[in-house]
């Protein structure tokens, strides 16, 4: 198996970081390279978001959000943490993205038929 490794992004809510780092863990030792968040805006980093005006904001956040798309285009496929079923605007978007640029999708719960 040495050099045959799949490279997996994972996506989700960053206010799951417990199940990032989960599945990062598992996934690692499962034999693949995993890209995840840079960081955890929802659950921890909030200091990132502090002192920024709503334009600074908004165009961070799109930084973010496009930079994970290049994630996926490195990538053989996306792995998505999501908790309870929750799969946010973000998420979708880059769920949408995955199946356009034919990435493999893999969920850590199950989804309903319409995924």
């Amino acid at each position: 198996m040495i050099g045959n490794y799949r490279v997996i992004t994972l996506c989700g809510s960053t206010r799951f970081k417990d199940a990032f780092m989960e599945a990062q863990k598992r996934l690692t030792l499962d034999g693949n390279i995993v890209i995840s968040v840079g960081l955890f805006g929802h659950s921890g980093d909030a200091e990132v978001w502090e002192n920024m005006d709503e334009g600074t904001l908004t165009k961070t956040k799109e930084m973010l959000d496009d930079m994970h798309k290049r994630k996926i285009d490195l990538s053989d496929g996306i792995y998505v943490i999501n908790v309870g079923g929750y799969i946010g605007e973000s998420t979708r978007s880059e769920i949408e993205y995955a199946q356009m640029t034919g990435k493999s999708i893999q969920y850590l719960e199950p989804v309903g038929e319409d995924r």
